[in-house]
C-alpha cells in the first residue's frame, strides 16, 4: 500500500515540476520579476513537502524490511523448532513432503499398483514427520481412500499337462516365486473357476491337478507374499503330515466296526 502511495507521490512530484516548467515558458515573456518569483516560491514549498513526505516514505520501507527480516527469522526458527520435534531437519520434511505429495495424488486417482502404494504408505507411516499439522489430517484421509482401494483383482490360469502349483507360481506372469505355491492351493482348493467334465471341481490335495481345471490366481501384495512365505514350515508338516497318514493306512488293519466320516 505504502509502496503505491511513494509511486504517486513521486509522479504528482514530477507532474509538478514540469507543469511548472510549462508555464514558465509560456508565460516568461508575460511574467513579471515579482510574479516569476512567487511561482518559484510556490513549486519549491511543494517540492519541499513532497521530498519530505519521500523521505518519510523511504523510512517506513526501511523499518518494514527490518521487521520482514526479522519475522523471517523467527518463522525459520520456529519450523526448525517443529521440525525437531518429529527428528527431522528441513531438508528431510521437503524429502518427505514430496514423496507424500506424489503418494496422495496416486491414491487419489488409483494410478499404479495398490501393492505399490502400501509399500510406500508403510514408509510413510513408519516416520515420525507424519504427525505434522502440514500432513497429520491428510495422513489420515489417505489412509482411509487407501483401505476403500479395494481388493487386488484376481486372474486366471488354465492348467496343462505337466503342470503342477509349484510351476505356475514360478511363471514370470504369476508370481516370479515357486515357493508361493500354496497361495494359489488357498485360492482354489474349496473350488476353482471351472474345469471340464468329470474333472474336479476342487483341489484338496495341492499334488493333484487336472488339465483344463481354471485356477483363480490372487495378486498378492508385498505383506501377503511374505506372509505366505513363512508358512512354508506348515505346508511341508501338511506333505509330510499326508505321506505319513497314508502309510500308516497301508500297515493298519482296520476293524470292522470302525466307520469313516
Amino acid at each position: 500500500m505504502k509502496f503505491n502511495k511513494l509511486f504517486a507521490l513521486m509522479l504528482a512530484f514530477s507532474l509538478t515540476v514540469v507543469a511548472g516548467s510549462s508555464v514558465f515558458a509560456q508565460d516568461e515573456e508575460e511574467m513579471t520579476e515579482e510574479e516569476w518569483q512567487m511561482q518559484m516560491d510556490e513549486l519549491t514549498v511543494r517540492k519541499n513537502d513532497l521530498t519530505s513526505t519521500l523521505n518519510s516514505l523511504n523510512s517506513d520501507i526501511d523499518g518494514l524490511r527490518k521487521s520482514s527480516a526479522q519475522k523471517d527469522n523467527e518463522l525459520e526458527k520456529a519450523e526448525n523448532d517443529l521440525y525437531a520435534s518429529v527428528g527431522a531437519t528441513k531438508s528431510q520434511v521437503a524429502d518427505f513432503r514430496t514423496k507424500f505429495n506424489d503418494l496422495e495424488k496416486k491414491i487419489n486417482s488409483k494410478s499404479g499398483s495398490k501393492e505399490d502404494a502400501e509399500k510406500t504408505f508403510a514408509e510413510i507411516e513408519a516416520s515420525k514427520i507424519r504427525c505434522l499439522p502440514e500432513f497429520w489430517d491428510r495422513f489420515n484421509a489417505m489412509k482411509k481412500k487407501l483401505d476403500a482401494w479395494g481388493p487386488a483383482p484376481t486372474n486366471n490360469y488354465t492348467v496343462v499337462k505337466g503342470d503342477c502349483l509349484s510351476k505356475i507360481a514360478g511363471m514370470s506372469k504369476i508370481y516370479g516365486n515357486m515357493k508361493l505355491w500354496p497361495a494359489l492351493w488357498e485360492a482354489n482348493k474349496g473350488g476353482v473357476v471351472s474345469a471340464p467334465p468329470r474333472i474336479p471341481k476342487t483341489i484338496p490335495n495341492p499334488n493333484l491337478i487336472y488339465p483344463g481345471q481354471v485356477l483363480k490366481v490372487p495378486t498378492l501384495t508385498s505383506q501377503q507374499k511374505e506372509e505366505t512365505l513363512k508358512k512354508k514350515v506348515n505346508w511341508r508338516n501338511w506333505k509330510r503330515g499326508t505321506v505319513k497318514t497314508k502309510r500308516m493306512k497301508k500297515t493298519e488293519t482296520p476293524k470292522k466296526t470302525e466307520t469313516t466320516n
